[in-house]
């Protein structure tokens, strides 16, 4: 809410408090009361609202509270709002104080607002939703109780939008095992609402009882077999044991719903994740064939077709969804743009990123653009055009010196990279992905040092980051004869992304350092198939070399020279071990 519309809801309240009844005799006091008898129903609720003499406290609250909102002084106008709604107790003063309060971002004023109007208006569902929301945020779940009840009393037929709504409002909510308790009693009246079943079950999921949470879902399916957003939600629990489970199951779901979309597209994204792309293929060709003229089933097949590189297939798909008017057109110039750049057509790239508006994407779609580019040689210019893009908050600047840094370590230029990393960190110190560039930076320049010392600083920051434990680690075993140590981290990475196909790489190439070459080359062949990256591909290729596989380690150098003819790595090993 703009503080300058603050003034709109002035006037409604002055006139209801300054008007005062006339008393008239004769024909006059005949017509007035005819006119009365003509008002509108709406008239007749107006009547019940307080009769506020409009004093001068209360107008000086008023004037107080507008004044300090236009100036953008949210502090003093939320306090004279709140005082005002508890003074005049009228319902439209107490939903404008709450709403001032939610903008100014002061949770307890806006608390106090509504426990106001949802008191002085019973009958409005709107100020009782929006007091359960505040004391859920507030974490007062058994003061919401009684409220939630009357809303849900009051649903009639139509509680089953009130339970998928409560689940929105305590997805956030810290204690899961409270809130699961709170919605398996609010659930109880209710044993044939199906989405009773299946709240119960997303609060299970979120408190991990995983067993509550599929058995809930599967009396919500009883209740209504054919429910999309019940089966995808049964997929995902299944999936904590094995994809295949949820496979299985979608699978035979779609059998009987075979038009069930939202369905298809995840079933297709999970024979994606499990790397069995005939049978995906097929199902993008179902989609396409069932819905030829859904945006977003286009937009999906389009993302599902980059995902297995099929470049062609989704520039197609994208373009389709644009001509059908997808709903976010940016995001889908967005990814044009990634197709674009992915064929190495940089100036088509760049005209598709450079078509992004501002919105979700426009950031990404320009640090794209100045990465294109680099990619072009004009790395000055790129760094021109990173430098006058307007940031809106912190977040957004270190994502812009984050590009910057990584475009310079591309171009070779690590000593610059390093100081404007560095000086990124000496005002951000604790920001993760800055610790992290840092420490790439610094590998470049032998400072082995300051790489570890960021590496494990950032561990200690967050110590679920897999890539810092696997950097550390892989750094550890190509640069020292710490190996048992690197080997430690590196385990400690595959533990956190265990089908990540770098750290897969670093666990190989530890274990080549070891002497361990067989299971060396285990690792490096799994990583390569799943990421025929060129480093990945200097690895395997310089372990199967060393096993006497000379051929086969030659074709695989010379194939992903092809596609990355500038590699630094490929070039030094194969200057090690072929032009010697």
């Amino acid at each position: 809410m703009n503080p300058k519309l603050l003034i709109l809801a002035m006037p409604a309240f002055l006139v209801a408090c300054a008007q005062q009844p006339l008393k008239t005799t004769g024909a006059a006091a005949t017509a007035n009361e005819e006119q009365q008898e003509e008002q509108p129903a709406s008239a007749a609720k107006n009547q019940n609202l307080p009769k506020q003499e409009l004093s001068k406290d209360v107008l000086y609250e008023f004037l107080l509270g507008e004044i300090a909102g236009q100036r953008g002084q949210l502090d003093v106008a939320t306090k004279a709002y709140v005082d005002l709604a508890k003074t005049t107790r009228d319902p439209r003063i107490a939903q404008r104080a709450t709403e001032i309060a939610l903008y100014s971002r002061q949770p307890e004023a806006a608390l106090q607002a509504a426990r106001v109007w949802a008191d002085v208006d019973p009958d409005s569902a709107q100020a009782r939703q929006t007091l359960v929301a505040l004391l859920i945020s507030s974490r007062k779940l058994e003061e919401a109780r009684p409220i939630i009840e009357k809303l849900f009393s009051a649903e009639g037929q139509n509680v089953g939008q009130g339970f998928m709504q409560l689940n929105g409002m305590l997805s956030k909510y810290p204690d899961k095992p409270a809130a699961l308790s709170l919605v398996q009693e609010l659930a109880q009246p209710y044993p044939r609402v199906a989405e009773a079943h299946l709240a119960i079950g997303q609060a299970a999921w979120s408190a991990m009882q995983f067993d509550v949470a599929l058995s809930e879902v599967r009396k919500a399916l009883e209740l209504r077999p054919e429910w999309e957003l019940a089966v995808l939600f049964q997929g995902q629990v299944l999936q904590h044991t094995s994809n295949k489970l949820a496979l299985e199951y979608m699978r035979g779901y779609l059998k009987s719903y075979p038009k069930a979309k939202d369905v298809s597209l995840n079933y297709a994204r999970l024979l994606v994740a499990e790397k069995d792309y005939p049978k995906a293929r097929s199902e993008f060709q179902k989609l396409r064939a069932a819905f030829p003229n859904n945006a977003e089933v286009s937009l999906a097949v389009g993302l599902l077709s980059m995902q297995l590189n099929d470049f062609d297939a989704a520039e197609a798909s994208f373009r389709e969804a644009l001509s059908q008017n997808y709903k976010d057109p940016d995001s889908v110039r967005f990814y044009l743009g990634q197709v674009y750049e992915e064929r190495k057509h940089y100036d088509e790239a760049l005209r598709w990123y450079g078509g992004v508006g501002v919105g979700d994407q426009y950031l990404n779609a320009q640090t794209r653009y100045a990465g294109v580019l680099a990619k072009q040689g004009k790395l000055a210019e790129a760094r021109k055009f990173l430098s006058q893009i307007a940031a809106q908050d912190n977040q957004q600047r270190i994502q812009i010196i984050l590009t910057e840094g990584q475009l310079l370590r591309e171009a070779a230029h690590y000593q610059e990279a390093f100081d404007l990393l560095g000086h990124a960190l000496e005002k951000n110190p604790d920001y993760t992905d800055l610790l992290y560039d840092y420490a790439m930076a610094a590998e470049k320049l032998n400072r082995l040092d300051v790489l570890e010392a960021s590496l494990r600083k950032l561990i200690q920051l967050k110590p679920d980051y897999a890539h810092a434990y696997n950097a550390l680690g892989y750094t550890l075993a190509d640069r020292t004869d710490r190996l048992a140590e690197a080997r430690q981290f590196i385990e400690q990475a595959l533990q956190l992304a265990p089908e990540d196909p770098f750290i897969m790489d670093s666990m190989g190439w530890v274990q080549y350092r070891l002497g361990n070459l067989k299971e060396g080359a285990t690792y490096l062949r799994r990583a390569f198939a799943d990421r025929p990256d060129p480093e990945i591909a200097a690895h395997l290729g310089e372990v199967l070399w060393v096993q006497g596989k000379h051929e086969e380690a030659e074709t695989i150098w010379q194939t992903s020279l092809k596609d990355n003819p500038g590699n630094e790595a490929l070039q030094n090993v194969i200057k090690k071990f072929v032009n010697k």
